[in-house]
């Protein structure tokens, strides 16, 4: 046996007859009927053999990290914010009829957008088409006085401790670009997802549990697929864990009846054993080391994840503020709820998908689709918030609301809007971001991003100074350049915690 150190772990592989030596270790394995690697061994293993050979145990004693790269890390400063749930609204929700109030819009409603405003360019070329006026009824909630409409009644509740972004913007016109950019800060496909960087960056709370968890209010697809939640170029181990939607969110999680607890083990050692072999002969392939992984994984989470999962654990009380019992807020509502209960057990990124397959996409009838989309969100979000916040959690819980991009102040099709990344709303909460304040603006139609516009790179570098993470202090080096989870771009936005 030959042993191969390989940046996750200390392993063993079998060196085949036909290759050659290419370390010490190997030559000694193959010289003399292999007795020169028990010497080595017996060396390694003595703690009195003297200086050298403590040098040579204690650089093949793997550490914590190689032999579990999820391993908890220290953050590069002091975090306000221990986690993250992303409340992702696929599609792009209206600003302009949910968070940013435009009287201009009102008054110009049927006519072509003025000159003024300069160039526009839209996904569906709706340049030039009357301004559509929003028939949403606006008013002014709790002690900071927040815009909100009447198709969120239930967020309105809780605007205190909310802080609205209006001045959002990005570079994706279209919802694959959006999409890719909002979750990994590019438009193009490659780059890790932000729940990635963030598991990368401290590793996992609870090694029974993965550290980023991703699910879904529908079975639809979601743009561009795992792609949004993937690990780009740094190992796949580090990529985020998609669980089902419905009430089974993790499949097969119990052992077959009859099987046990001895022969799981046995049965993962022997894959474990077959797998190791294979992963060291190609350790290019990241894949199979999150494999692996996810085969230990999949063992401790036997053991914690029904408790996490099962809502029954929930009172009645409880699962009524989520919206469980009602048909309409039923799927978010349940996610919401496991979003809390995760949170409690140490997942340490949450991203729930509302409107998977783009279903917040409002080219026409906006009336009819936002109504449907913010009744069956609005309620459950609300209660993650109260419930969080009941639990003594919203201080360490940083809690994001947003989509890809928002909506033109242009019609499209007559009733509907276009996509518009140029200037949208998204909502921080919790995790040190102080609340009861509007930061930002757009111009007076709600085109352009005007006062503190904050690109999608100041997103998640703020994101990431809450957690405690330097969005230029965290680094992975990938070939040969090192790489940062906002391109080497954005700044954390200091007025989210001062007000």
């Amino acid at each position: 046996m030959s042993i191969h150190k390989h940046p996750n772990r200390l392993a063993t592989i079998d060196l085949p007859h036909y290759a050659q030596p290419t370390n010490r270790r190997e030559f000694l394995t193959r010289s003399g009927a292999g007795f020169g690697a028990l010497a080595l061994a017996g060396m390694m293993s003595d703690a009195t053999a003297g200086p050298a050979a403590a040098s040579v145990a204690n650089r093949a004693k793997p550490s914590e990290l190689e032999l579990n790269p999820l391993a908890a890390k220290p953050p590069h400063f002091a975090p306000t914010a221990k986690r993250v749930i992303f409340l992702f609204m696929e599609g792009g929700p209206s600003h302009l009829d949910l968070f940013d109030p435009k009287p201009l819009l009102q008054k110009l409603a049927g006519k072509p957008i003025p000159a003024s405003f300069g160039e526009v360019v839209t996904a569906m070329g709706e340049m030039r088409s009357p301004l559509l006026p929003t028939k949403r009824k606006w008013k002014q909630h709790g002690e900071s006085g927040t815009w909100v409409s009447d198709w969120l009644p239930e967020t309105a509740k809780c605007v205190d401790d909310i802080a609205v972004i209006r001045s959002c913007w990005a570079n994706g016109i279209n919802h694959s670009a959006g999409v890719c950019q909002m979750n990994t800060c590019s438009i193009l496909s490659g780059r890790p997802s932000l729940g990635s960087w963030v598991s990368y960056g401290l590793g996992s709370e609870n090694d029974n549990l993965p550290a980023f968890v991703v699910m879904q209010d529908n079975r639809a697809q979601i743009v561009n697929g795992p792609r949004s939640w993937g690990s780009g170029f740094m190992p796949a181990v580090y990529q985020g864990t998609r669980l089902s939607e419905g009430k089974q969110p993790i499949p097969y999680l119990n052992p077959p009846e009859g099987m046990t607890d001895l022969q799981q083990q046995t049965k993962l050692a022997f894959l474990n054993q077959l797998n190791h072999r294979y992963a060291n002969r190609h350790p290019e392939q990241t894949e199979l080391e999150a494999r692996i992984s996810s085969y230990e994984l999949a063992f401790r989470m036997q053991s914690e994840a029904p408790d996490v999962i099962d809502l029954s654990r929930e009172s009645e009380k409880t699962k009524t503020m989520y919206g469980i019992d009602q048909k309409q807020t039923a799927s978010y509502g349940r996610l919401c709820l496991l979003a809390r209960r995760m949170a409690e057990w140490g997942v340490r990124f949450i991203q729930l998908y509302h409107g998977a397959g783009s279903k917040w996409d409002s080219h026409s009838n906006i009336e009819g689709n936002h109504s449907n989309m913010c009744r069956s969100m609005d309620l459950p979000v609300a209660a993650l918030l109260k419930d969080l916040k009941q639990r003594g959690m919203l201080e360490e819980t940083l809690v994001v609301w947003g989509g890809e991009f928002g909506r033109t102040p242009m019609s499209e099709k007559g009733n509907g809007r276009d996509h518009n990344p140029s200037g949208f709303t998204m909502w921080m909460a919790g995790g040190g971001v102080k609340g009861g304040q509007t930061i930002g603006e757009t111009d007076d139609l709600g085109l352009h991003a005007t006062v503190d516009r904050l690109h999608v790179h100041d997103l998640h570098a703020s994101i990431l100074h809450l957690l405690g993470l330097g969005n230029r202090q965290l680094t992975y080096l990938h070939k040969g350049r090192p790489e940062t989870p906002t391109v080497n771009e954005g700044e954390f936005f200091r007025r989210l915690v001062t007000g």
